[in-house]
Formats: C-alpha cells, structure tokens, sequence
C-alpha cells in the first residue's frame, strides 16, 4: 500500500511540474518583429554594397580590350585625323572596328588599354556592314580578347563603350529600342539588320563594343541617326549585331 501511495505521489508530482512548463516558445513580441526586420535590411544593404553595379561590371569587362583607333588620310592635317574605337576579338589581337573610321587612310594606329600603341592595318572588310578586321603591327604582352553574345532582346539595357568627342573609355547606358533597322549612313552605305538602342554615341564612338549587363560584345556601334545632318547624338544609335561583324573576322556570319 506505502509503494502504491508513493507511485501516485511521483505521478502527482509530475504533472504538476509538466503543467507548470511552458507548453511552447514564448509570443513574438513587436520588438522582436523590429529587430528581425531590420536585420533582413541589413542583410540585403550588405549585398547590395557587395555587388557591383552592372553598368560598372560590363566595363571592367570590357575594358581589356578595349583599343582606340586613330587615322590618317592623305592632305589632312594630322590634327584633323579620324578618331575611333575598336574592340579585340581573338587571342592574336585582331581588332574589329567601323570600316568608315579606316577606310582610306594612309596610316593607321592603334592604343591598347595598357598603352600598348602600334601600327595597324585593314585584312578584312565588309563594306555592306562598315565593319573592318585590323592586324596589329605590335601586340601588348597580354591579349584580351572581349566576350562575345547573341543578340539583345528590345528593352534589354545595353552598354556602348568608345571615345566620343576623343572622351576615352566612355561608358553609355540605354535600352535596345529596335533590331533589323535599316539605314544609309552619313557616308553613304546602305546597312540593315542593325540594332537601334538609345544609349549616347558621338564622333569617335564609331567602331567601339556595345555591350549587355554581363560586358559581353553584342554590337560594334556603326553610326548615329541626326534628322539635322549634325554630328551628335540626338538618341538614336546603330550597331551591326555581333553575329554579323564577326563574319568580317572568320566568324559565323549572319
């Protein structure tokens, strides 16, 4: 009887401390909503710091191969020389650029992104789509060849990357506003199958690398639209997709 009675005890016992026990955690409290809040904004603050912008992630892709392009032409000053930009496209230092910024000129020159400046001149041409292939006299030690991509969708936001107005490595920003434009250029070349985007473009951007938000080469910019017959930009620009400027330089052509 002693050994039943104390068996009911500890029993007893038991349960009064499993009652007493809180059954879960405690209630949330408005503090604690504040505190987790803004640890989550935290959080989100220092990815953001961590990330760079894709504006600045596609130049510091592009910037290797980036190559400033300057020309020569018989009875002109040397001041009075054409300016533009060019964009390696393979391991032994090719460099695509407009056709118009060369064609006809007597001496050409190049200026890599490590100072790197030599002697170049035109090997291939496709004259239907202002795209030329220079070969370089003198290579910098490292080559960099750009990464190429396919073609931008409309709306999809794009880098051009030149000299404008001899601004060098200038960085643009716009949205791809059409694809398989057609237009006569100021030198009068008849070209289709363009990109028309809307980042600014100026004397000197000719021949330089338009890009996607991962610095990949999409176009190589070809000319500026001017319904004044000016030379600048009044918002719309040109490229020949990447596709068919590569045809120029061995490439898959479109």
């Amino acid at each position: 009887m002693l050994l039943v009675g104390g068996a009911v005890a500890v029993v007893l016992v038991a349960l009064a401390v499993w009652l007493l026990l809180p059954s879960g955690p405690p209630p949330l409290t408005q503090a604690d909503v504040d505190r987790a809040v803004q640890q989550g904004i935290e959080q989100a603050r220092e990815v953001e710091r961590s990330t760079p912008p894709a504006a600045t992630a596609a130049f510091e892709a592009i910037a290797p191969s980036l190559v400033t392009v300057t020309a020569q032409f018989p009875g002109v000053a040397p001041a009075d020389g054409g300016l533009g930009t060019g964009v390696v496209i393979n391991g032994d230092g090719s460099v695509l650029t407009a056709l118009h910024v060369v064609q006809g000129a007597a001496q050409v020159q190049v200026a890599f992104a490590d100072g790197t400046s030599a002697g170049a001149r035109v090997v291939a041409a496709q004259p239907a789509d202002d795209v030329a292939v220079l070969a370089v006299d003198r290579l910098p030690e490292v080559v960099v060849p750009a990464v190429m991509a396919g073609p931008p969708a409309i709306g999809e936001t794009v880098f051009a990357v030149g000299n404008p107005l001899g601004l060098t490595s200038s960085l643009t920003a716009g949205v791809v506003s059409g694809s398989g434009r057609a237009i006569t250029s100021e030198h009068g070349v008849a070209i289709d199958g363009l990109i028309q985007f809307d980042a600014a473009v100026n004397p000197g951007s000719s021949g330089g690398p338009l890009l996607n938000s991962a610095g990949q080469v999409v176009g190589i910019v070809t000319a500026l639209a001017n319904p004044a017959h000016q030379d600048f930009f009044v918002g719309i620009g040109f490229a020949v997709p990447i596709e068919t400027a590569g045809g120029a330089a061995g490439g898959p052509q479109q």
